[in-house]
């Protein structure tokens, strides 16, 4: 334990003193680490949840190491100013890269190695930054515009029970910090060329009581209003993207519609598809029609445009989601995009959706028939109820604001999807639909979703294949489901 002088000199220290103060402590942070053992393995958790393993990951104050082990990164970089943790952190992790280094004067030459990182930690660390505005300037350098910070800290609520903890000797002394709310620390990200897209609360109780502390920190502590008073904040956030306005035209498309019983639907989703992007791709997937969907696919397939290809398949399996994933395997374009063959959603409004995701503005774009004006006959009332309390239920569960979940038209890059696709061992075959396999493993790689509003069109041609009823349920059950996976975890 540290004596009362020594812990009077760190209520305001130099940052010589600090590095000191490290030096010095560095060999008993095991010891800490493990007594305080219930917390840093929540902290893992929630960092092997956002950061998928085989990233390249550089960690600012990584202490001795245990957390950026912790994640399996193919590239592991730590960084910490303080000579004896690092040295006990090369000894405890030779497969992972330590560097004595203050992020407060770190420059992109300080490494050797000149790629991105795909994430950056800063585990409770920006707490004790006496320049937290110049360590997160100096870190864009080391950024790619799909690079992702993850920031922890903790509630400045607990100010007074955490230094009773330390003068109680139940908690290591503490250099003085700065104690952050989350609109400081998303303030700080934005006036530092960053956007948060990402944030949440998490560990109500820090000490393990048998069954209940795990229950009360999986089950009660997310919950709103209760979250407010969790130990533990956290935000992701990405480097803010300058637009390129020629963006635009840079990309190739693929349309993918899924199409059953649509025949009536098929020549009018070529005729009004505008030309996106400098090739557009159209794949159309039927499944299991009783109408002459399949034959209308193949009669329009052989229409010539220029800058526009059309392809056809048809599912072996059932449902939506079966579909959207045969068309996305079989898509060549830079970037997907999911039209349902009943028109609902104008084609003609795909373009706002490739100008918003091609200028940087977001990665994962989700369409809202909740802003404009519908007809009842588009979306009958109790419709509209149902898409607003799951609208409600996801934007919980997701972490990120959502007016209208249920909309089937979805955009996202293509490597996106080719990340989103090697995760989904994570959630397993559980999504019928497909839109929201699609949403959680686009809100577990922390992309940014943002919403364009659509106006809802009546179908012209045919009927609903939904069965609200069944699938209402079936919708219950998902949230159920992802609610373990990605909240109550």
């Amino acid at each position: 334990m540290l004596t009362e002088p020594t812990i009077a000199v760190f209520q305001d220290p130099s940052k010589e003193q600090i590095r000191q103060y490290f030096d010095w402590i560095a060999p008993q942070l095991d010891y800490w680490r493990d007594r305080n053992r219930y917390y840093y393995q929540d902290i893992e958790r929630l960092h092997k949840f956002l950061v998928p393993s085989g990233s390249r990951v550089l960690e600012i104050g990584c202490g001795t190491g245990d957390l950026l082990a912790a994640i399996a990164p193919a590239v592991g970089v730590g960084i910490d100013f303080s000579p004896a943790v690092i040295s006990i952190a090369t000894a405890k992790y030779p497969h992972l890269h330590f560097h004595c280094l203050d992020a407060e004067t770190l420059q992109r030459s300080d490494l050797v190695d000149d790629e991105p990182f795909d994430y950056i930690l800063l585990a409770g660390g920006i707490s004790h930054l006496s320049n937290i505005q110049r360590v997160l300037q100096n870190l864009q350098p080391f950024c790619s515009p799909r690079t992702r910070l993850i920031l922890t800290f903790h509630n400045f609520l607990w100010q007074p029970a955490l230094r009773l903890a330390e003068r109680l000797g139940q908690r290591r002394p503490q250099p003085l910090q700065s104690w952050l709310s989350m609109d400081d620390v998303r303030n700080l990200l934005t006036i530092t060329g960053y956007l948060p897209i990402k944030q949440g609360r998490r560990f109500l109780v820090p000490r393990r009581v048998p069954w209940l502390s795990d229950m009360i920190n999986r089950y009660i502590g997310p919950l709103p209003g209760i979250s407010h008073l969790c130990l533990t904040n956290f935000v992701v956030a990405r480097p803010q993207v300058q637009p390129d306005t020629t963006a635009v035209g840079q990309y190739t498309c693929s349309v993918i519609i899924p199409a059953r019983n649509e025949a009536g639907n098929i020549q009018a989703a070529i005729d009004r598809m505008p030309r996106l992007g400098k090739q557009t791709e159209i794949i159309f997937v039927e499944g299991h029609s009783r109408d002459q969907t399949w034959a209308e696919i193949q009669r329009v397939s052989q229409t010539k445009r220029t800058n526009l290809t059309i392809k056809a398949f048809q599912q072996a399996g059932k449902g939506k989601a079966d579909a959207v994933q045969l068309g996305f395997a079989e898509a060549t374009g830079d970037i997907l995009l999911i039209l349902d063959a009943d028109l609902t959603v104008c084609p003609e409004d795909l373009p706002y959706f490739l100008e918003v995701i091609a200028l940087g503005r977001g990665e994962f774009i989700n369409g809202s028939r909740m802003v404009y004006p519908r007809s009842a006959t588009a979306m009958p009332y109790l419709n509209m109820l149902a898409n607003k309390f799951f609208s409600l239920a996801f934007s919980f569960l997701l972490e990120q604001p959502l007016k209208d979940t249920l909309c089937g038209t979805k955009v996202l890059w293509r490597q996106d999807y080719d990340r989103i696709r090697t995760g989904r061992h994570y959630f397993g075959n559980f999504d019928p639909f497909g839109d929201f396999d699609l949403l959680f493993g686009a809100a577990k790689l922390g992309l940014h979703i943002v919403e364009v509003p659509i106006r809802y069109q009546p179908r012209k041609y045919g009927v609903s294949n939904i069965s609200h009823v069944r699938e209402g349920l079936v919708l219950l059950r998902m949230c159920l489901y992802a609610s373990r996976k990605i909240k109550f975890f």
